[in-house]
């Protein structure tokens, strides 16, 4: 019996045993990837996480595992395929969820879902050989990379539109493709967007595949009116179609929000007690590392104040 399960182990699950272990929780972090970190793995510089300008993302994420594995985090490899209440708890007594895995079943008083979300990808070739060379999901995190540079945005919604405006800012020329003749963001977005001198809109347009060297240095597009396929030379491609949270098979056991996102506040107490949650599955305004992390110590702290809550009844 632990004290508490972390489930995933990006930046919010490791900053959460890093806490969980200070506090001398009884603990497990179970994570499905063969390597800890979540999507940071995959970025090739890291240059927004306070003190350590211009990491790879890849030894961020070997840092963070350190850090845990140091103050002896206990790991355990395996995909969760479902999470139970088997003893409802009382004002005395502790609540027990089994959380069973294809490598086995585990029971704890306390979860911390550390999930993470994924971006939805364009499936071309050259996407996967690119990312974190020329092909981002996230301007926010990169957008200043491209100073001076000629960027692509790939959608036609809100976070598209807004990741256009946004990259205007630093990029020489912004390209937003879109594959219908109008877009779907807010009338106040678009109404910005279109009077950004240095932002063109492609129409009624897919990208193809995606082609570089040791960098993205083209986009091969189609325009599926027409049925005329071009290049277009860019420095990089930031993907908008969509991101979804990993919540799929909590969504019985705690309130989600259309979007499948858990609604929690800073605390990460979900309607379930016991569960929390931190990073990027969590209902919140701003996705990036340092909320992450944030969380993860949040979610520690609800997690002690419930068990020390139950102790004093």
């Amino acid at each position: 019996m632990y004290d508490l399960i972390i489930i995933g182990s990006g930046p919010a699950g490791l900053s959460a045993a890093v806490y969980a272990k200070r506090a001398g929780l009884n603990m497990l972090i179970i994570e499905k990837n063969p390597v800890s970190g979540g999507q940071i793995i995959d970025t090739y510089e890291v240059d927004n996480y306070l003190g350590i300008p211009g990491v790879n993302g890849f030894d961020l994420a070997m840092k963070f595992r350190e850090h845990a594995d140091k103050l002896g985090a206990e790991f355990a490899d395996g995909t969760v395929s479902s999470v139970e209440c088997v003893k409802a708890g009382s004002d005395t007594e502790l609540p027990v969820y089994k959380v069973v895995t294809d490598a086995g079943e585990y029971e704890t008083h306390t979860i911390i879902l550390a999930t993470g979300a994924h971006h939805s990808k364009l499936g071309v070739p050259g996407e996967e050989e690119y990312i974190g060379k020329g092909v981002s999901y996230c301007a926010t995190c990169d957008g200043a990379f491209y100073k001076g540079k000629i960027t692509a945005v790939n959608g036609g919604g809100d976070v598209a539109v807004e990741d256009a405006i946004f990259l205007s800012r630093f990029s020489e020329k912004v390209y937003l493709i879109h594959r219908r003749d109008e877009l779907r963001a807010t009338k106040i977005l678009q109404d910005e967007l279109f009077e950004i001198p240095n932002v063109e809109v492609i129409w009624d347009s897919v990208v193809k595949e995606i082609k570089g060297e040791d960098k993205v240095t083209t986009l091969h597009i189609e325009n599926v009116k027409k049925k005329e396929e071009s290049d277009l030379a860019v420095d990089g491609i930031f993907v908008a179609i969509g991101i979804h949270p990993s919540t799929d098979l909590f969504a019985s056991l705690i309130d989600c929000d259309e979007q499948g996102y858990v609604i929690a506040g800073e605390d990460g107490a979900t309607s379930a007690p016991g569960v929390f949650v931190a990073g990027d599955s969590r209902k919140k305004r701003l996705r990036q590392i340092v909320t992450a992390v944030a969380d993860g110590a949040n979610a520690v702290t609800s997690v002690q104040d419930f068990m020390v809550g139950k102790s004093k009844n």
